[in-house]
């Protein structure tokens, strides 16, 4: 993406009819739901860093709508909780879709195109058989592709078979979420970069305070994913999980020539701890995305070397499948945070006097924030719908083991899953 334009930062003390804390899917949703509910109403969105800067921005792209518990060891399940789930999850894309045409999104930033479950082994091809058989019972579409139909699509060799599902959208996330926020400004909404909130406050109104300024609310919507505990909501009850990716530089016209395929394709693993990989063209070029490796990181930050030790990884997988590519190098290597709960059930509701929470996607936040988002706006407004009834039914986050037995326990889990993928990883 080109550089975005200077932030505006909160450097005031300013009262608002609602205040929303984190631009990312969620909190954008939020504002954009509340602009329609209330359309004469002041609402003001703060961004701690810059919008499109963290996670949001920085994901794989995919918004699914089918179930994905990155818990699950397969693909059973209750059809009914399966297909609420996915009811639920298809709203968030659907309002999603209407973001991207209201604000007048290129198709790079959002395309219903689907996404395809790709299995390197005859272990991920029973696993995709399973899903398949699922889903028939689920009464929903899929296609199953052989090996040359998989060849056909990415112009390499590595998987024995993949079952596309067509209703995924996928996203340019960096584009979608800058071009929501600049559509969502106007006289009545403002939208603040860097500006941190570093308390939050109850006196008959709610006051976040950031660096330069303050908002006074009388209704705040915590979007803030697993930062809710900085907040002191769902304390020991959410999971902070890194997983990672690597982007290729941009591919010269005779190396998209000698890979083939076609020029946009997204894959996710048969296994669910192994290799995600999508190819992209648009603005920036021509590029493959790989992302593998999950850790836990109670403490939400990642330590020193880590990307190191996973740029290797992410270096393994790709010469593993696109051999014709030797020499393409990473251009670039990140981390960002997942928030799942120990249940996988979303953190939301009215968590205090005027305050709501939209947070906890576990592993789906592209879709579920957007839902999520939405669904808090309408709760906060006392906006009522069979949807918001459905999904305030789960049952609240359960609490977490003490610290060290959820980090050792997380990390080891998952350290043994990668092992288990073999080449699917």
């Amino acid at each position: 993406m080109p550089p975005a334009a200077p932030p505006e930062v909160l450097e005031a003390r300013i009262t608002a009819d609602w205040l929303v804390i984190g631009a990312g899917y969620a909190g954008l949703a939020a504002v954009q739901r509340l602009a329609e509910l209330h359309p004469g109403a002041r609402i003001v969105l703060l961004e701690a860093s810059r919008v499109g800067a963290g996670p949001a921005g920085r994901n794989s792209g995919f918004m699914i709508d089918l179930p994905h518990d990155l818990a699950s060891a397969g693909y059973s399940g209750a059809l009914e909780r399966d297909r609420a789930e996915t009811t639920a999850n298809r709203a968030g894309i659907d309002f999603a879709a209407q973001m991207a045409e209201r604000h007048a999104l290129p198709e790079e930033a959002f395309a219903r195109s689907g996404k395809t479950n790709a299995a390197a082994t005859d272990k991920g091809h029973r696993h995709n058989l399973d899903y398949a058989h699922h889903l028939d019972a689920l009464g929903e579409p899929y296609e199953m592709l052989d090996s040359a139909a998989m060849q056909e699509m990415t112009g390499i060799s590595y998987y024995r078979s993949g079952l596309f599902t067509p209703g995924a959208a996928m996203i340019q996330p960096a584009m979608f979420v800058r071009g929501v926020a600049v559509g969502l400004r106007s006289n009545r909404v403002q939208v603040f970069e860097d500006s941190p909130v570093t308390d939050l406050s109850h006196a008959g109104d709610w006051t976040a305070t950031t660096p330069k300024g303050a908002v006074t609310a009388p209704r705040v919507i915590l979007a803030v994913n697993g930062h809710a505990e900085s907040f002191g909501q769902f304390e020991n009850r959410l999971l902070h999980v890194f997983t990672y990716a690597s982007m290729t530089r941009a591919l010269s016209a005779e190396e998209t020539a000698r890979l083939g395929g076609r020029a946009e394709w997204a894959l996710t693993p048969a296994d669910p701890m192994g290799t995600t990989v999508r190819r992209i063209s648009g603005t920036g070029g021509d590029r493959i995305i790989i992302r593998n490796r999950f850790t836990c990181d109670l403490t939400m930050e990642v330590p020193n070397g880590r990307l190191r030790a996973v740029a290797q990884d992410h270096a393994r997988a790709f010469a593993a499948r696109f051999r014709m590519l030797a020499g393409v190098e990473m251009e670039h290597v990140w981390g960002g945070r997942l928030c799942l709960s120990l249940n996988n059930v979303p953190a939301l509701g009215e968590v205090a006097p005027g305050l709501f929470s939209a947070v906890c996607q576990n592993g789906l936040g592209t879709a579920k924030g957007t839902l999520h988002g939405m669904l808090m706006a309408e709760l906060a407004s006392g906006h009522g719908s069979d949807l918001l009834t459905q999904v305030m039914a789960q049952d609240a986050p359960r609490a977490l083991p003490p610290r060290w037995i959820t980090n050792v326990g997380a990390n080891a889990r998952m350290r043994w899953g990668e092992w288990r993928a073999g080449v699917e990883f």
